[in-house]
């Protein structure tokens, strides 16, 4: 009788196959050679969506998600408007209780003056604004029942802390929101696959996301003819964004974040802003070198 490790080989050398053939070997070590270098924590998962296979680099661990908490607020307004509790094209009243500092266009609104809620869903994810996303937050049910709809997607480690009992200790280390690289770009590739709440309610979704107003950092390397949907987010000490290129030939997600960045500039060549560019120039690169417009 053989011993049981002989036995186990054959499987052995299986796992470890599907393995290499599920990452794409060449591409990881052109992206770790982007990474070189950068003053801080980075994390990085990309998928090609033709073939299936990945890249991930330190993908797994929990960033803050600084904005990019929007896209699960999105999903929790839309399940909200798929029961019926709020409608996309019903009038919501702003009050001035909802206000929150900072160069928002809807905190500009009059108290008591109506809006529509379609309006104040574009406003978050266009223009990231923040009373807009927090006014929504609370509409779709707090960041407890967020967190439920995320968590029952399979994502374990996406959540909201702001406003949320009991994740006080979280939103002191992470902020709003935290997440992992892994963890984004699949919840934008299943917004994608018509896999969040159903087929009609994800293609809401990825028309609101594609219609990001700050292109100049992952976008910006994307051509303009290309459809992409996405969203960004930026602290002072975390960088990040999420794309899914709807590209010909090979269509591709990715998600690149950062924390404990030792630059902490907001001007527009702060090192984590020149990463994010130079890692969406090399994946539109490799996707699609043949494309002209």
């Amino acid at each position: 009788m053989k011993p049981i490790f002989l036995l186990l080989l054959p499987l052995l050398f299986f796992l470890q196959a599907a393995s290499a053939q599920r990452s794409d070997l060449r591409l990881e070590r052109r992206v770790k050679e982007v990474l070189a270098g950068f003053r801080g924590d980075v994390g990085v998962y990309v998928k090609n969506l033709k073939n299936g296979r990945i890249v991930a680099i330190a993908a797994d661990t929990v960033f803050p998600t600084a904005s990019m908490i929007k896209v699960p607020i999105l999903v929790g307004v839309m399940d909200k408007i798929e029961q019926k509790e709020l409608d996309y094209h019903g009038k919501i009243v702003y009050k001035d209780s909802l206000y929150y500092a900072g160069e928002d266009v809807l905190g500009s609104l009059k108290h008591g003056e109506a809006i529509e809620l379609s309006k104040v869903m574009m406003l978050m994810l266009t223009l990231s604004d923040n009373t807009a996303s927090l006014w929504l937050q609370g509409l779709a049910g707090g960041g407890q029942r967020i967190n439920q709809l995320i968590d029952s997607l399979g994502l374990q480690h996406t959540r909201v802390n702001s406003r949320t009992p009991g994740r006080e200790a979280n939103r002191t280390r992470y902020g709003w929101g935290q997440t992992t690289p892994r963890e984004m770009a699949t919840l934008l590739e299943k917004i994608y696959r018509g896999e969040v709440i159903n087929h009609g309610a994800s293609n809401r979704m990825l028309r609101l996301l594609g219609r990001n107003h700050w292109d100049e950092e992952g976008l910006s390397a994307t051509p303009p003819t290309i459809e992409v949907f996405s969203k960004n987010g930026a602290v002072n000490a975390s960088r990040s964004e999420v794309m899914l290129v709807n590209a010909p030939r090979r269509p591709y997600v990715f998600c690149i974040i950062t924390k404990n960045n030792q630059d902490q500039r907001w001007d527009a060549d702060n090192e984590a802003w020149q990463l994010t560019r130079r890692l969406s120039a090399l994946l539109w690169n490799y996707f699609e070198p043949r494309y002209r417009r």
